[in-house]
């Protein structure tokens, strides 16, 4: 059963208050081990509150912590992510680097027998001092990452937890959702 003042309408405009932004890689993983069974709750805990106000409090939240954290002094996402390439893509970023597309492909793609294509290192190929190298022409998944901006929020809990020991936007946001939410923590 939700508390009672999760159903009234000023809770959902009281401003996030974010007292501490935690950008500690080391921290957050550790946090994250300590935190599976809260975090397991806090999922269950979701399915009972109104997909569309949680995504406006996940996108209030995400608007405030975003901007305090510099995604150039981590880099973990492409350091550690598998990253997909659409046909459009790697034409875009193939004449960005003045390289045929058979070349292109050669050199940065692998291609799965069911025509999906994938960065073939990990880390990203295009990542150079935490800096996305090819940024103008990045890929959409590069692109949405973190995704805490997109609706939905409630559909994407499997990949949004399953990040969240990688990424200091993703663990902050949920955090502080927990806080927001009022939910009893562990």
């Amino acid at each position: 059963m939700l508390p009672f003042w999760l159903n009234l309408p000023y809770f959902w405009q009281i401003q996030a208050k974010i007292d501490h932004i935690e950008t500690n890689l080391l921290t957050i993983s550790s946090l994250s081990i300590a935190r599976e069974h809260e975090n397991e709750r806090f999922k269950m805990f979701l399915q009972q509150v109104d997909g569309g106000q949680i995504d406006s409090k996940v996108l209030e939240l995400n608007n405030t912590i975003t901007p305090k954290i510099d995604c150039t002094q981590c880099g973990n996402c492409c350091k550690s992510l598998m990253i997909t390439v659409s046909e459009e893509e790697a034409n875009v970023l193939s004449s960005a680097l003045n390289q045929t597309r058979e070349n292109f492909d050669e050199q940065y793609l692998e291609k799965g027998s069911n025509g999906l294509m994938l960065i073939n290192t990990i880390p990203c190929t295009f990542l150079s001092d935490n800096k996305c190298s090819v940024y103008e022409n990045r890929f959409a998944g590069c692109r949405e990452f973190p995704a805490m901006h997109l609706p939905n929020f409630k559909q994407r809990l499997f990949t949004s937890f399953m990040h969240y020991n990688r990424c200091p936007i993703i663990f902050n946001v949920i955090e502080q959702l927990k806080d927001a939410l009022v939910f009893e923590r562990d």
